[in-house]
């Protein structure tokens, strides 16, 4: 495809001003729009809309800068809607009302209105409900835009009356062509060497708008010869890593580092942990989660696992950051790689559910104590066996309500501490069924 932003020519009646680099290479045309064929396409879904001249009410989900608003602008051009662009963030009920109001009259006029929501996450249930009137009777088609995940922040009604798509962060290669476009609409290359150039595209991190404003800056320096990293570095503060603490990133960034731990990947562990350290994380919030990783999946594999991960925590809540965090990542490391096993986890929610299910059945009597002569009438402790005192410290008694089959929930893996915990249940599992074949017998 073409590149992301069109190179608009001065007219007589539209002379160029001194506008911003973004605003002077948006794309004219869907053609023109870079690093997003998944939905541009013609057989991608907005390529079949298009070509067969149905546009339906969409979501576009995506990072910033990649083009959500001037995708939404040119199917408004390419279907000939009026298009009005409103923000979550400043617009409120009364403004809606307007909105809605000034579509119904163009829809009587004969024609429809594209409405462009930017941030449409922000707005609350009943704002969001109140589009759904009007989505369904045709008055409006709604294209919202969001940078975090439409199952999350959106509802379900609005959602089942938009398709959602997903936008893409732009690659390398599209930050090229990118800047490659910006150079020849101001007519010079950047002043930069090669791999300083390469230092400014990721600077951008995957933002097209940010790129176009790094640039407009480097090439208003006045410099005499081509710029290096360390020039690039020293003269503009590197951008800052997309993370929002609260949202999709977020689970986004701990998902990562708890599979990575779970497949035993240390250096994958240590990128995502760094990851979301940089991008602000309260590295307390690191602490509980690599805790619950130890619980979860390190489990009895490794029962010294845990104390790690505590005193770990204990380290950083002494010395802070940045040695506190030192301390966080080698208690990453040692879970990534010691053994796993979730026999543990599994066993607990196996036993929950039975739990569940037999509601409130009672402990066999033989098993209750009986501190009163009522109690004992009532054959309360009646024929405990009391295990120190049988072969082998174990007596095979039922615990278990009676009437309700017995439960084998903790399944150890053979690996780790809990090879040894097998030998031990496998021992008892036997010993269990000696002693109930000799009570059957009897």
């Amino acid at each position: 495809m073409a590149d992301l932003f069109d190179t608009p020519h001065a007219t007589p009646d539209k002379p160029a001003g001194p506008r911003p680099l973004a605003d002077r290479l948006r794309p004219r045309a869907l053609g023109d729009v870079i690093g997003q064929e998944q939905v541009l396409g013609p057989d991608a879904p907005l390529g079949i809309m298009l070509a067969s001249g149905s546009l339906s009410s969409l979501v576009l989900w995506g990072p910033p800068g990649v083009g959500k608003t001037t995708i939404a602008r040119l199917l408004a051009d390419q279907t000939s809607l009026a298009f009005v662009q409103i923000s979550a963030i400043f617009t409120g009920v009364p403004d809606l009302k307007k909105v809605f109001e000034g579509a119904r009259l163009r829809r009587a006029n004969g024609q429809g209105t594209l409405l462009f929501v930017d941030e449409i996450h922000r707005f609350n249930k009943a704002q969001q409900d109140s589009f759904l009137p009007h989505m369904e009777d045709g008055t409006i088609i709604l294209v919202g835009a969001t940078t975090e995940n439409p199952s999350f922040e959106l509802n379900a009604a609005l959602l089942s009356r938009a398709q959602v798509l997903v936008l893409n962060r732009l690659t390398l290669a599209d930050l090229e062509r990118l800047a490659q476009r910006a150079e020849q609409e101001l007519g010079r290359r950047m002043p930069l060497d090669g791999p300083a150039r390469d230092a400014l595209l990721d600077m951008a991190d995957g933002d097209g708008r940010a790129l176009l404003n790094l640039i407009e800056q480097v090439m208003a320096w006045r410099v005499t010869q081509a710029l290096t990293t360390d020039d690039l570095t020293r003269r503009l503060m590197k951008r800052a890593v997309r993370y929002d603490k609260s949202g999709d990133e977020h689970y986004n960034l701990i998902s990562a580092l708890h599979k990575s731990v779970r497949g035993s990947d240390p250096d994958a562990a240590l990128y995502w942990y760094n990851r979301m350290l940089l991008g602000g994380e309260d590295p307390r919030y690191l602490a509980r989660r690599i805790l619950r990783m130890a619980v979860e999946d390190i489990g009895l594999a490794d029962p010294q696992a845990q104390t790690i991960c505590l005193h770990a925590w204990e380290t950083y809540e002494r010395l802070g950051s940045p040695e506190g965090e030192l301390a966080l990542s080698q208690a990453l490391v040692y879970l990534a790689l010691a053994p796993k096993s979730n026999a543990g986890y599994v066993a607990y929610k196996a036993a929950k559910d039975a739990a569940r299910q037999s509601g409130s059945a009672a402990p066999p009597k033989h098993i209750l104590n009986a501190p009163t002569r009522l109690m004992r009438e009532q054959g309360y402790g009646e024929g405990y066996a009391y295990d120190h005192d049988a072969e082998d410290a174990f007596s095979g008694q039922n615990y278990f309500p009676d009437g309700m089959k017995r439960g084998v929930y903790y399944l150890p893996v053979d690996r780790g501490f809990e090879r040894d915990l097998k030998k031990r249940v496998d021992f008892f599992a036997g010993l269990r069924a000696k002693r109930q074949a000799r009570t059957g017998d009897d």
